[in-house]
């Protein structure tokens, strides 16, 4: 019997009315809806999902999608700062899992640490000068003091947080971006250590927009702290004692955090320039990927890094895809997650590796 038979006597025998002309011989498995053109350069390009991560805006609101970490179990935490939706959790396939809020209307940076088996969350807010840790499903657990009533800050300094990064002990790191450009250094109890960086165009160990920090484990018998210096176009390492180090110039790119993942950083470029106009430019974003040396080795997006001399030249938007690329996560198949600022309410987009 061939098979067109086949399922009209399968049909029959079921009470189905379905003519067998109209049912097909197979039905072909859900596939990403993937562009045709292959983003990034090297041996890190992908294919761009644009609708990955998309939701009914009624029910779920975003204003902003900021930032994304992965858990454990491998669910992928995505931070807005819409204050009814603060926290919407997805699968790698797109699937919203489950979402909770803070009513945060400002939620910013998003931190995921683990404390001896149990994962927490950081979230900052910079506009309420808040830093929260939460557990997974949002019970807050901790929040850090106004920097003034610790004696970090005067009462009149700006206090903005954008970001925080957690040691290898547990002390926690706070990037006031948006306020007076100092990371402050506390311990895992809260209790104020130090601050270092500042507010200086000149000076390399300060920062203009010191808009995210994270913890570099690469080489294992010396972490070291990665904090980004937007307005600067650069990223610089401190000792964890908020020592300087040294600077990663990155021209052309007004960058967000820094994310490491195995041997490599991953950021957002969250404002770009374009050719005779060196200032900052709207809706040029793109992401930066670099190597365990701190070279860039691909920019999906945006133009393919280049270096004369061991100079690494311009890099501007190469194809008009994303408007600010505010963070990246990377998930265990190296597939990334683009999560977006003042983008339309678009939620983040999924590229595959290639």
């Amino acid at each position: 019997m061939d098979r067109r038979k086949f399922l009209g006597k399968t049909l029959s025998a079921g009470g189905a009315t379905l003519a067998a002309s109209s049912v097909p011989f197979y039905i072909m498995p859900a596939k990403a809806r993937l562009g045709k053109v292959i983003l990034g350069h090297g041996d890190f390009k992908y294919r761009l999902e644009k609708e990955w991560g998309d939701l009914n805006p009624e029910k779920y609101p975003v204003n902003n999608c900021h930032e994304m970490v992965m858990d454990r179990q491998g669910r992928l935490f995505m931070l807005t700062d819409h204050p009814k939706n603060n926290i919407l959790v997805y699968d790698t396939s797109g699937k919203l899992l489950d979402h909770w809020t803070l009513n945060l209307p400002g939620a910013h940076g998003l931190t995921l640490h683990d404390e001896g088996g149990e994962e927490f969350l950081y979230i900052t807010d910079p506009g309420l000068g808040r830093v929260i840790k939460s557990s997974l499903d949002g019970k807050i657990t901790m929040e850090l003091d106004h920097p003034s009533k610790v004696g970090a800050y005067d009462e009149k300094s700006a206090y903005r947080p954008t970001e925080t990064a957690i040691g290898p002990n547990g002390d926690i790191y706070v990037a006031d971006g948006y306020g007076s450009q100092f990371i402050l250094h506390y311990d895992t109890k809260g209790k104020f250590i130090r601050k270092f960086g500042g507010d200086s165009f000149l000076q390399e160990s300060k920062f203009k927009q010191a808009h995210g920090v994270a913890l570099d484990t690469r080489d294992s018998n010396n972490p070291t702290l990665i904090c980004s210096a937007r307005i600067k176009n650069s990223f610089k390492r401190f000792s964890l004692d908020g020592e300087y180090l040294e600077t990663f110039y990155m021209p052309g790119l007004f960058i967000s955090r820094p994310v490491l993942d195995g041997e490599n950083i991953y950021s957002g470029v969250c404002f770009g320039m374009q050719e005779g106009n060196y200032n900052m430019q709207l809706n040029k974003g793109f992401v930066t990927i670099l190597d365990k040396d701190n070279k860039v080795i691909s920019n999906p997006g945006g133009t393919e890094p280049i270096y004369e001399n061991g100079k690494l030249q311009l890099m501007l938007q190469d194809q008009p895809i994303f408007k600010h690329c505010h963070d990246v996560c990377v998930d265990r198949d190296k597939n990334l997650y683009v999560c977006q600022w003042n983008a339309g309410g678009v939620y983040p987009y999924k590229l595959h590796r290639v």
